[in-house]
């Protein structure tokens, strides 16, 4: 009888053991801030350059899938990191998605334990030429842009999942 069982229970100790951020399954929501200065701003293209992530008002949110990949499901545009030597690192809304790194924990966006970024949640909002929106950079350290009013160590949340 154990030996029937041994596949059963290898199974479900794998299944119990995969981390969250690894979900297979995709969620569908509005990303929003929950600090001040972008408390309740919503994460979308800048209504300037639309290849610009920006958080803005909730009247203009996007919605997101999120899984792996974070795609708009009003533009079918991929939100990607973009390279750079320093700590900051650019956003951009792409036709195509070249970053994979994305996940979840709770309703916390995330980049993943195995991604080449390691585990962030961080993110830095640095006001926008655009007035009444913040652009938005995945933040691995500390650096902010030069001539910039920032805040660092922002998190960005779907709606509560509670």
């Amino acid at each position: 009888m154990l030996a029937l069982l041994a596949p059963v229970l290898l199974l479900l100790q794998t299944a119990l053991a995969a981390p969250v951020e690894n979900a297979a399954a995709a969620t569908v929501g509005k990303i929003r801030a929950v600090q001040s200065p972008i408390f309740h701003f919503y994460l979308q293209a800048n209504p300037k350059n639309e290849s610009i992530p920006v958080m803005g008002p909730e009247a203009s949110a996007e919605a997101f899938t999120i899984g792996s990949t974070i795609q708009s499901t009003n533009t079918s545009q991929y939100l990607n990191i973009l390279t750079a030597s320093t700590s900051y690192k650019p956003l951009e809304f792409a036709a195509a998605s070249s970053t994979t790194a994305w996940g979840l924990e709770g309703d916390t966006i995330i980049t993943t334990t195995g991604s080449s970024y390691g585990r962030q949640l961080n993110f830095l909002a640095c006001s926008s030429s655009t007035s009444g929106y913040y652009d938005v950079y995945l933040q691995t350290g500390s650096d902010t842009p030069s001539g910039k009013s920032c805040s660092n160590y922002q998190t960005l949340h779907l709606p509560c999942l509670c």
